[in-house]
């Protein structure tokens, strides 16, 4: 089973069920090596509906001291189709990444085109 690392709105309950139909299973763990950072959301409908202005955002800086704490969830393969529909809206890529417990999980992002981002696509 895949797993995907969530720092954001897919460790919310309500989130999970209306995306996956379930609750999901999952264990702390960290990204190490990067940062969080914030992403305007632009489009209006979405800052209505959820009060929000921004999504969470991780930005990859290569420091091994730095850490994004979040949970890492076992899900299907079909059940990551569907996290990458959610996660259409906000444009925001899929990538593989090692956690601090050395397990491989899928996390999402939305891509910088600053050149350290773009090694962090292929870590």
């Amino acid at each position: 089973m895949p797993l995907l690392f969530s720092y954001g709105t897919l460790q919310q309950k309500s989130v999970q069920v209306a995306t996956f139909d379930r609750l999901l299973q999952g264990h702390d763990d960290e990204l190490v090596g990067f940062e969080t950072t914030l992403v305007r959301i632009e489009d209006s409908r979405v800052v209505e509906t959820t009060g929000m202005t921004h999504y969470a955002n991780v930005r990859f800086n290569g420091n091994d001291d730095s850490r994004v704490s979040g949970t890492a969830f076992e899900v299907t393969d079909a059940e990551l189709h569907k996290a990458d529909q959610y996660e259409r809206g906000a444009s925001y890529e899929r990538l593989r990444v090692t956690l601090a417990s050395g397990k491989e999980a899928w996390v999402y992002r939305k891509p910088d085109p600053g050149p350290e981002n773009r090694a962090a696509r292929n870590p």
